[in-house]
């Protein structure tokens, strides 16, 4: 919903606009997809409308679905109130997506190659954060794991955010979320804390509209964002990491991944609702531009 501002505690507001789409890890899929890497989406969906609604869009984004779908609950949602500046506040309502198990991680056939993307709600969620706990350890280390640890970081449980931390390749967040898991205000400080505290991994620390910190043993390197005029940011961070993923895959310098990212984000929050992600071709434009 597009508000003029959000509401006081107890009272209401008008929204100008509101809209019914999939969102969550599905930009972040979609992201990948519409940069030209393969996808499947290993989680779990339920049955009714939502569910009906996540599998449309991911078949529209060619996205393969691992899981079957589960008969007697629905997808989740999420209500993402969005105010005049493109800044968006979230309430969220689980379903299917937060039942993982073990036996539904036993079906997700992985190779030499392949990236796992794991979200932070997933972690969040008690029998999914259990079940991913348990799985990220026995992965090869020939698979990718990249971790985006999302709004409710200071929600994972610590057990589950120490076995991400120490299986994590990559790690993606905002700058809140750095700050609540380095107590780092700074964002390349809290990348560097972020490093070390892994010992392995990778970190990007996404600075809106600045661009975004890469940190990795021994250097950390500030890369500008694409200025441009956001009308919503809903999903800015999703579209940053799926071109991210598959710029990685692609073969590209971490350096040059993250600019990659930085300008399918420009590009997500210049049009409204949360799976705005580019095209491969698109990105490639705005980095051939004067200004890219």
């Amino acid at each position: 919903m597009y508000l003029p501002r959000l509401p006081e505690v107890g009272g209401d507001v008008l929204a100008s606009c509101s809209r019914i789409t999939a969102g969550g890890g599905l930009n972040v899929m979609v992201s990948a997809a519409r940069q030209g890497l393969p996808v499947a989406y290993a989680g779990l969906h339920g049955t009714g409308p939502f569910g009906d609604l996540a599998r449309e869009q991911l078949a529209q984004a060619g996205i393969e679905v691992v899981q079957p779908a589960l008969p007697d609950v629905d997808t989740g949602f999420s209500v993402a109130l969005i105010d005049p500046t493109g800044e968006r506040t979230f309430a969220t309502s689980v379903g299917a997506e937060a039942r993982l198990g073990a036996a539904d991680l036993a079906r997700v056939d992985l190779r030499p190659g392949d990236v796992v993307y794991v979200s932070g709600y997933s972690l969040a969620y008690p029998s999914n954060g259990a079940a991913l706990a348990a799985w990220l350890p026995t992965l090869a280390p020939e698979v990718t794991v990249v971790v985006d640890p999302g709004p409710l970081v200071a929600e994972i449980p610590g057990p589950v955010l120490a076995a991400a931390l120490e299986r994590a390749d990559w790690w993606s967040c905002n700058e809140r979320e750095a700050r609540i898991l380095t107590e780092q205000a700074d964002p390349a400080s809290a990348a560097a804390a972020l490093v070390a505290r892994t010992g392995r991994a990778g970190v990007v620390v996404r600075t809106g509209p600045e661009g975004a910190v890469l940190a990795t043993a021994g250097r950390t390197v500030p890369v500008p964002a694409f200025p441009v005029t956001a009308v919503d940011t809903n999903g800015a961070g999703d579209a940053h990491l799926g071109a991210f993923i598959a710029a990685l895959v692609s073969g590209l310098d971490p350096v040059e991944a993250v600019r990659r990212a930085n300008a399918a984000a420009a590009l997500a929050v210049t049009r409204q609702g949360p799976a705005t992600a580019p095209t491969a071709g698109e990105v490639d434009e705005l980095l051939g531009s004067p200004t890219g």
